[in-house]
């Protein structure tokens, strides 16, 4: 079995693997794969395992931007983990996922994501773990009886808007000091902003992004950056409770829209898993962002099979991590464990779960440092 960096001509044997996998796509959705996919493979962000020329799994790591306490950082996203029916069980999935890992170190990306199919084989590679897309579904009647509260211009949106709406999110997540969402680059949501089946809205401070499923309406999208844009938005949506019964929402756990709709008595919430990794723990700790009034250091030792470990000092104050390589004991975390910490599961969860052990008298200052409730609104 060999790694290799995919070319244009593996695409048609990609989504056959892919087919075998996870079923068909349509053929205007093979057509925005192949488009979305190309400059993966100029990147060198799409691997293939291969059984001398026949391709047995692949793999993409998808460029995104990912916010932790409000402060961006480049997160490898991976996405379409796929193995031939005849090729599972041979470890080509656990080959190709620590060609993975390694690439994305080499490509510069501290911290990775991904929703499992199936977890053990990513809890083998270090993934844990680490916060949900929620999706609620919402009478769309309960979104037309919210009032805007002010003058919010709205406009349609496209291909062209992509480097505004990335500007938007970076502001609206800045501000809300957000721990999880993603952005796509700006060559990925051109592509997106141009999906014929979408509705599309672009305000000062936030955007929405909807469709029709079925007989529902679909938010894909919603991000807010003040009460007044928030209502608009849903408001919006609502107006198609004439005909929707339903609107079913990718949302934040504690979404404003959850507390400016009438009634919550019943409330169905939807959750994909996603799973995380520190890749490298000085520019993951560095990289991050943290409570500017928390002033505290730790010792850790991190057990990294993949990556290498190590023991660190990680000093936190005004709302910025340093981190020092050190020879006394810590707290002791295998990089599953370390990979949850940092995003937010506390130190007694840790412990009683095997992933942290040792010296116990930092336990508090790194819960206090890394408290996040983490989640994303795209599913990849």
């Amino acid at each position: 079995m060999e790694i290799r960096n995919l070319t244009p001509e593996d695409l048609d044997d990609v989504l056959d693997v892919r087919r075998r996998s996870f079923g068909p796509l349509s053929p205007g959705d093979t057509d925005r794969w192949r488009l979305a996919v190309l400059p993966a493979l100029d990147e060198g962000r799409y691997l293939g395992v291969f059984d001398g020329s026949r391709i047995a799994g692949a793999a993409r790591l998808r460029r995104f931007t990912q916010w932790w306490h409000g402060k961006p950082q480049p997160m490898a996203g991976v996405a379409g983990v796929t193995v031939n029916p005849e090729d599972r069980g041979r470890g080509v999935g656990t080959l190709l996922m620590r060609a993975v890992v390694d690439r994305a170190a080499t490509l510069g990306d501290a911290v990775s994501a991904l929703y499992p199919a199936t977890t053990p084989i990513y809890r083998s590679i270090g993934y844990e773990h680490a916060g949900a897309q929620h999706k609620v579904r919402l009478p769309a009647e309960s979104l037309r009886q919210i009032r805007p509260s002010g003058q919010v211009k709205l406009r349609r949106m496209g291909p062209a808007d992509a480097a505004e709406l990335v500007s938007v999110l970076h502001r609206v997540h800045a501000a809300a000091r957000a721990s999880g969402p993603v952005s796509w680059d700006e060559d990925t949501w051109s592509l997106w902003l141009g999906n014929p089946d979408d509705f599309l809205y672009l305000a000062e401070d936030g955007y929405v992004i909807y469709r029709w499923r079925g007989d529902d309406m679909q938010v894909e999208n919603l991000v807010a950056g003040s009460e007044e844009t928030a209502r608009a938005l849903w408001s919006l949506v609502g107006t198609a409770s004439s005909i929707a019964r339903n609107v079913v929402a990718a949302v934040a756990p504690d979404d404003p829209v959850l507390w400016l709709v009438r009634e919550r008595s019943n409330e169905e919430d939807r959750q994909a898993r996603w799973m995380f990794r520190v890749l490298d723990v000085a520019a993951a700790v560095e990289r991050r962002g943290y409570p500017a009034y928390v002033t505290c250091d730790a010792v850790v030792t991190v057990d990294d099979p993949l990556r290498g470990g190590g023991s660190w000092r990680l000093e936190v104050a005004g709302g910025a991590g340093a981190v020092t390589p050190v020879e006394e004991p810590g707290a002791v975390l295998s990089v599953n464990g370390f990979s949850a910490l940092y995003a937010g599961v506390p130190t007694a969860t840790l412990r009683l779960s095997g992933l942290m052990s040792g010296d116990d008298r930092y336990d508090e200052a790194l819960d206090t440092a890394f408290a996040a409730k983490p989640y994303m609104l795209d599913y990849f």
